[in-house]
């Protein structure tokens, strides 16, 4: 999909680079280069470095905010030279540039299935394996070296791969030019809800920079627990939702702007203050 005659293309840019090191400058500068009226913006820099599951989480809530035709890059890659794959995904309207890493692993899977009964689980929580492309989406392994830089250094493929194949997508490149197709995806195997005597277990899936702990609980499976809940994490109980992140005082329970339950501390750090981290559990009764 191609943005609307007359509206400069969108580019999207999550990464782990920070803002001390010129990194994400240069890969604006090399997509300014092909395609000046780009519209590039920065979704985050400040991934923690290396950690392709918050990467991963960031993305997954923010790429449907814009508009369809924007084209997405994310580079947390700390495989980069390595015989990992380099992705070119499409689906909903949106394009997708990555590392075939995880980092496209809530984007592939919009919404969480079901609670279910039991674990059932043979792999652990946030294992990274190759799954089929879910419905709707299509990719391609990025090989066809025409839409790269001339020289490609093997720690910098943001810059060299990257960057000018979104750019050159930007100006009408067909997708299917930049490499082979292919069916499946490095994805987190992200847990699932599950019921357990009574009481929806979840966990952590991120931490945000002011300690407040996002699960992956759903509003819509707190809200079948009645009108105060019991959400227990890292050995408090906290009785009912809060409408706001200031509303009275210590720990309170809300659902996030993205739909999950979150845990935050008034003025302070949830996630300091309980100890909480990744994986942990949470779970989330009826008070009766």
């Amino acid at each position: 999909m191609t943005p609307r005659a007359g509206c400069p293309a969108i580019v999207t840019l999550l990464t782990d680079f920070g803002a001390s090191d010129a990194y994400a400058g240069v890969m604006k500068g090399v997509m300014l280069g092909i395609n000046p009226s780009l519209a590039i913006v920065d979704l985050t820099q400040d991934v923690r470095p290396q950690d392709v599951l918050q990467g991963a989480f960031l993305l997954g809530t923010a790429w449907r905010y814009f508009p369809p035709g924007a084209i997405h890059v994310a580079v947390v890659d700390p495989g980069v030279g390595t015989d990992r794959r380099a992705l070119l995904a499409q689906g909903e309207g949106h394009t997708f540039l990555a590392p075939d890493n995880g980092l496209l692993s809530f984007v592939l899977r919009s919404a969480f299935d079901r609670p279910s009964t039991g674990s059932g689980r043979t792999e652990e929580p946030f294992a990274v394996r190759h799954r089929p492309l879910p419905p709707g989406f299509h990719a391609y392994a990025l090989t066809n070296p025409h839409y790269w830089l001339p020289k490609v250094s093997s720690t910098f493929h943001g810059r060299d791969v990257f960057a000018p194949v979104a750019a050159h997508l930007s100006l009408g490149a067909p997708p299917e030019e930049m490499g082979e197709p292919v069916s499946t995806v490095a994805t987190f195997l992200i847990p699932q809800p599950r019921w357990e005597g009574g009481r929806l277990v979840g966990c952590v899936l991120h931490v945000d920079r002011f300690g407040n702990i996002v699960t992956n609980v759903t509003a819509e499976a707190v809200a079948g627990l009645g009108a105060n809940p019991v959400v227990e994490v890292g050995g408090k109980g906290i009785r009912g939702l809060s409408a706001t992140y200031g509303a009275g005082s210590g720990l309170v329970a809300l659902t996030g702007s993205h739909g999950y339950l979150e845990i935050a501390l008034v003025n302070g750090d949830a996630a300091r203050a309980l100890g909480v981290k990744v994986g942990d559990a949470v779970a989330v009764r009826s008070a009766t």
